[in-house]
C-alpha cells in the first residue's frame, strides 16, 4: 500500500507541471471549448483575411503558370529543379513534427505531448497539402500529372517505378492518409464533447455525425485505444521513410553533392528539426492568444526545445560528414561542389544555413534561454528560414555548377517562384486558422487522462470517497 502511496505521490509531483493551476475536468472542456465556442477575435479575421489574399495570389499564378509553362520560372540550365522541389521538400519536412510527436511519443508513453500533439498534427496535414502542391505543378505537362500514380495510361502503358518522383507520392501519399486518419480518431471523443455543448441544431446535427455515436462507454473507450495504437504503430515507421524516400530524390543521381548515402538519415533528423520549429512558432502565438499557458505550459516548450538542439547537432552532425566524405572519397568532383559551396556563388545562402541550423540552436544549452519566450520564438523561426536555405542550397549549388563547366550559370528565382511558395503559406495558414476557430487545438480528453485525478488512487490518497 505505501508502494502505491509513493508513485501516486511521484505520479502527481511529476503532472503537476503538465497543467497548471490544479484545474478540475470541467475546467479543462471550458478552458478549450472556449476558442470555438466564444465570438472569434478580431485578429482572427484579420489573419484569416491576410491567409486568404496569400493563398488566392498562390492560386492566380499558380494558373498562370498552367497557361504559360514553368518559363516563368528562373529555372534554366543547367538547373532545371528550382524553388519548386525545395519548397516540397521543406513542407514534407514540416509536416514531420505532428506524427513523431503524437505517435513516437506516444509510444514511449511521453506524458507531456499531450498538450501540444493535436495542433502539430493538425499542422502536418496542412503541410503536406503545401507540399503535394509542387509535384503536380514541377513536372511541366501538368495534364500528364497522372502519370505519378499507379495507373495505365491511354496508351497502354505504365508509370516509370524506378523514377524518384513516383516514389515520393506514394511515400508522401501514404503518409498524409496515416496522418490524417491518426488525427481524425483522436478526435472523436472531443467532437463528441462539442457536440453535446453545441448550442445550435446545424452544429449539433453536423458534430454528431463526425464523432460517430460516440458515448464514451468502457467498449468504446477499448476500441478508441486500440485503433489509436494501431495508428501510432503504422505511422512511426512513415516518420523515418517519407522523409528517407524524398531524400532518394536526390541520393540516387550521379550529381556531385547528392550522390551520397548520409541523405536519408540526414534528412529525417532535419524534417523533425524544422517541424519542431514550426510547432513551436506557432504554439507561442496560440496559447498567447487563446490563454492556454496553463495547459501549453513552460515544461513542453523546454522540452520541444531540447529536441530541436539535439536534432540540429544531427544536422551540424551531418554538414560535417558530408565535407569529410567529399574529402576521403578522393572524387574531384565531390571536393570542388563543397569548396564550392563555401565560397562560391552561393557562399551567402551556405553560411545562412550553417548560422541559423547549427549556431541558433546552440543557446539551448542555457536553462534560462530555453524557458524565455521570446528567444524560442526568434530561434524557431531563423531554424525554418536555415532548413529552407538548406533544400536551397543542396538543389541549387549542385545543379548550377555541374560536370561541365560550359553550362555552368547563376539561378535566380522570377516573382512567380516567390508568389507561388507564398502563396503555399496562405493554403498553410487559412486552414490552420479554420482548425484553430472550429475544432480543438488541444486533445481535451487527453488532458484530463495526464490530471493528477484520472490517477486512479488519487481520491483514495486524498481521503476522498
Amino acid at each position: 500500500m505505501s508502494t502505491i502511496t509513493k508513485e501516486t505521490d511521484l505520479k502527481v509531483h511529476e503532472d503537476g507541471e503538465l497543467v497548471e493551476g490544479n484545474p478540475t475536468f470541467a475546467s479543462v472542456t471550458a478552458d478549450i471549448s472556449r476558442a470555438p465556442e466564444a465570438g472569434t477575435p478580431k485578429l482572427w479575421f484579420v489573419a484569416f483575411g491576410a491567409a486568404l489574399s496569400l493563398m488566392g495570389l498562390g492560386l492566380t499564378l499558380i494558373g498562370y503558370l498552367f497557361w504559360e509553362g514553368t518559363g516563368i520560372w528562373g529555372i534554366q540550365n543547367p538547373a532545371g529543379w528550382g524553388w519548386a522541389i525545395i519548397n516540397f521538400v521543406w513542407w514534407v519536412g514540416i509536416g514531420h513534427a505532428g506524427t513523431l510527436i503524437s505517435a513516437i511519443l506516444f509510444l514511449f508513453r511521453q506524458r507531456w505531448r499531450t498538450a501540444i500533439n493535436r495542433f502539430a498534427e493538425a499542422m502536418t496535414i496542412f503541410a503536406v497539402i503545401c507540399a503535394l502542391v509542387f509535384p503536380g505543378i514541377h513536372v511541366g505537362r501538368v495534364w500528364v500529372a497522372y502519370f505519378m500514380f499507379p495507373l495505365p495510361n491511354q496508351m497502354g502503358m505504365w508509370p516509370n517505378f524506378r523514377s524518384p518522383l513516383l516514389w515520393d507520392v506514394f511515400a508522401v501519399g501514404t503518409y498524409f492518409t496515416v496522418s490524417l486518419l491518426f488525427w481524425y480518431v483522436g478526435l472523436i471523443p472531443d467532437l463528441a464533447t462539442f457536440r453535446d455543448r453545441a448550442k445550435t441544431k446545424i452544429k449539433k446535427a453536423a458534430l454528431a455525425v463526425f464523432s460517430l455515436g460516440w458515448r464514451g462507454g468502457n467498449r468504446q473507450w477499448q476500441h478508441y485505444e486500440r485503433a489509436y495504437l494501431i495508428l501510432a504503430g503504422l505511422s512511426t515507421p512513415l516518420v523515418l521513410s517519407v522523409h528517407s524516400v524524398v531524400s532518394f530524390d536526390f541520393a540516387v543521381s550521379l550529381i556531385p553533392g547528392w550522390h551520397t548515402t548520409i541523405f536519408p538519415p540526414y534528412f529525417v533528423a532535419g524534417a523533425i528539426f524544422s517541424g519542431f520549429a514550426m510547432v513551436m512558432t506557432l504554439a507561442l502565438i496560440a496559447r498567447k492568444i487563446y490563454g492556454l499557458e496553463h495547459i501549453i505550459t513552460m515544461r513542453h516548450l523546454e522540452n520541444m526545445n531540447k529536441i530541436m538542439l539535439l536534432t540540429g547537432m544531427m544536422v551540424g552532425y551531418a554538414y560535417s560528414c558530408e565535407f569529410f566524405v567529399a574529402w576521403y572519397s578522393g572524387n574531384l568532383y565531390e571536393k570542388a561542389i563543397f569548396i564550392n559551396r563555401a565560397i562560391g556563388p552561393y557562399a551567402w545562402a551556405y553560411w545562412t544555413m550553417i548560422f541559423c541550423n547549427v549556431v541558433v540552436p546552440q543557446i539551448f544549452w542555457s536553462r534560462k534561454m530555453r524557458r524565455n519566450i521570446p528567444v524560442m520564438f526568434v530561434a524557431s523561426i531563423l531554424i525554418n528560414v536555415g532548413m529552407w536555405f538548406e533544400r536551397f542550397v543542396i538543389v541549387i549549388t549542385s545543379l548550377s555548377q555541374d560536370f561541365l563547366p560550359s553550362s555552368w550559370d547563376y539561378f535566380s528565382p522570377t516573382f512567380f517562384d516567390v508568389g507561388i511558395y507564398l502563396g503555399t503559406f496562405g493554403i498553410f495558414f487559412t486552414f490552420f486558422l479554420l482548425f484553430l476557430r472550429f475544432l480543438p487545438m488541444v486533445a481535451i480528453a487527453e488532458i484530463k487522462g495526464v490530471l493528477p485525478q484520472a490517477d486512479p488512487h488519487y481520491y483514495e490518497h486524498n481521503g476522498h470517497h
